[in-house]
């Protein structure tokens, strides 16, 4: 997945456009291998444990430049896309930046295509940064995000930090978002997702949640398209089964299991993406 981020973003840092800093964190796998094979031209670290905030943490101290642009390894970006992130950046009082989310849901079976037709529609999901696997921020924007306790949720903490007025989702860029392949893939990123919000919502200094879902939302998405209505029951079916789950977690203070999808990080057939979204599950690879 590193290397199909990097591939897109070397030649701009060939051209001394990026500094490409990848952090990564605990990782047992050949991700360090990756990125090291791609040159001088992307600085490696190589955090021993499997803490996000560490690798944040090590990344920041090296980063010479703003704006920064984190970038979650397992989604697709652009030179365009960062340049475009760069640019809103400069508009006055803007203090952090996202791309419009792109799905990949070519292959998926119905019930994850259903799921995400929905999703995509809730108001939140549609304005927030978070969710998407990049996000950009200028130097008063990393001061504000630097307060923030640990959290697994960061990139939805940070969102929330920013007014509607200080945050932008950009148009012109786009970030591809590989979905889950499978039913159970998309339940275990969902279980994250609901146990990642409920420590947002329990840590102190954490800025106020928005993310739950409303019945009202559900409701208007209804009303607007009543052809969507089975496709909303399956959702509430998938969010309280991923609430079910989650509560166990929270009831063992349990926020640091990863429950990462598999199935979307094994994909070698070509793609094909549709507008959408879905949260982009990774670690921090890319910055600018």
């Amino acid at each position: 997945m590193i290397g199909r981020l990097l591939s897109q973003l070397k030649p701009a840092a060939a051209a001394d456009e990026f500094n490409l800093i990848v952090a990564a964190n605990g990782c047992t796998d050949n991700t360090v291998a990756v990125a090291r094979s791609f040159g001088t031209r992307v600085l490696v670290l190589s955090i021993p444990v499997a803490s996000k905030q560490a690798a944040l943490t090590a990344a920041q101290s090296v980063a010479p430049d703003f704006p920064r642009v984190y970038v979650d390894a397992d989604v697709e970006v652009r030179p365009q896309d960062v340049r475009a992130l760069a640019a809103a950046l400069r508009e006055p009082g803007v203090l952090a930046a996202a791309p419009a989310r792109v799905l990949n849901l070519a292959g998926r079976p119905w019930p994850v295509r259903w799921y995400y037709d929905v999703w995509t529609r809730l108001p939140e999901v549609q304005c927030g940064l978070w969710g998407r696997g990049v996000i950009a921020v200028t130097s008063p924007g990393q001061e504000r995000i630097d307060g923030l306790p640990p959290l697994a949720a960061d990139d939805l903490a940070a969102s929330l930090l920013f007014t509607p007025q200080e945050r932008r989702v950009v148009p012109g860029a786009r970030v591809v978002i590989h979905t889950p392949r499978t039913v159970t893939g998309l339940l275990r990123c969902r279980v994250r997702s609901a146990t990642v919000i409920a420590q947002l919502e329990g840590a102190e200094q954490a800025p106020a949640s928005a993310a739950r879902t409303r019945l009202s939302d559900l409701v208007a998405i209804v009303r607007a398209e009543p052809r969507l209505a089975p496709r909303v029951g399956l959702f509430l079916v998938m969010a309280s089964l991923a609430r079910t789950r989650a509560r166990r977690a929270v009831a063992r203070g349990d926020y640091s299991t990863w429950l990462r999808d598999e199935s979307s990080r094994h994909d070698g057939r070509p793609r094909d993406v549709t507008a959408g979204g879905r949260p982009g599950e990774g670690r921090p690879s890319g910055w600018r």
